[in-house]
């Protein structure tokens, strides 16, 4: 009943959850060492349930993943990293991993950002305000 209850909002959450990222592609457009994850092209269109990034310390002024976390957790803005890749963890230690270092480059320069249908203006000007500080 839940899901069928969803189907009659689905439309109005994801147009929310995509402008959610045409908040997020606003601000980032002109930061360099920011990448935010898009549609490889207009042959694509995702529904954004999440928005993430990749940082480049590089060209942050080392202003890595870790650093961007804790500054949004200072103003009580919820971040996490990308997920941790599955031949990271324990339970897989002692298992052969094949793949290079992809999913760990991801996971130690990811952060997914607040992405919910609910955010409201006031949530998106203080995630603004956090990315304006960290840029500052």
């Amino acid at each position: 009943g839940i899901g069928r209850g969803q189907m009659e909002v689905i439309d109005q959450r994801v147009a929310e959850r995509r402008a959610n990222h045409e908040f997020y592609k606003e601000i980032f457009k002109n930061q360099e060492g920011v990448e935010l994850f898009t549609e490889p092209s207009e042959d694509y269109q995702s529904n954004h349930w999440l928005n993430a990034i990749i940082i480049h310390p590089e060209k942050t002024g080392n202003k890595d993943r870790e650093f961007w976390r804790l500054s949004f957790d200072e103003e009580n803005i919820e971040s996490r990293p990308l997920w941790k890749p599955m031949h990271l963890q324990p339970v897989f230690a002692s298992y052969p991993y094949y793949g290079g270092t992809v999913a760990e480059d991801l996971f130690e320069n990811g952060l997914c950002l607040p992405s919910g249908s609910n955010l409201t203006d006031i949530d998106r000007d203080r995630i603004s305000k956090v990315i304006k500080v960290v840029f500052g």
